[in-house]
């Protein structure tokens, strides 16, 4: 059983920032690539950004220059910078992982989310 674990959302002006942290737990062997997605309300689920164990990144173009995603193997965490945060970022966001156990299962798992609100 794995667990991932979102910390870091809540209440900024625009213009502010946040630090998002997901941390994974459990019956792990290698994480894969872990994201960071956001769900407004009334609108689809998005992906906001990816990053392999490797370190190779991609965004999405809203965020883009705003946003930095980076990982800590050795603490099966990942982090979501925000920076310049605008209204239209308010969501609810969902850290996902690619999970590979010590048996050689694979899975993608999601965590609860976060709240985030960008408003004055």
């Amino acid at each position: 059983q794995v667990q991932l674990v979102e910390s870091g959302g809540g209440l900024v002006q625009p213009g502010g920032s946040l630090r998002l942290s997901c941390a994974a737990s459990g019956n792990i062997f290698i994480i894969n690539t872990m994201g960071w997605y956001r769900q407004a309300p009334g609108k689809q689920r998005e992906l906001v950004a990816g990053i392999t164990r490797d370190s190779s990144t991609n965004y999405a173009d809203s965020v883009k220059g705003r946003f930095t995603i980076s990982r800590d193997n050795a603490k099966n965490t990942v982090y979501l910078q925000m920076n310049s945060l605008k209204p239209e970022d308010t969501a609810v966001y969902y850290c996902n992982a690619d999970i590979i156990t010590p048996r050689f299962n694979t899975f993608n798992t999601w965590g609860q989310g976060t709240q985030v609100t960008v408003s004055s």
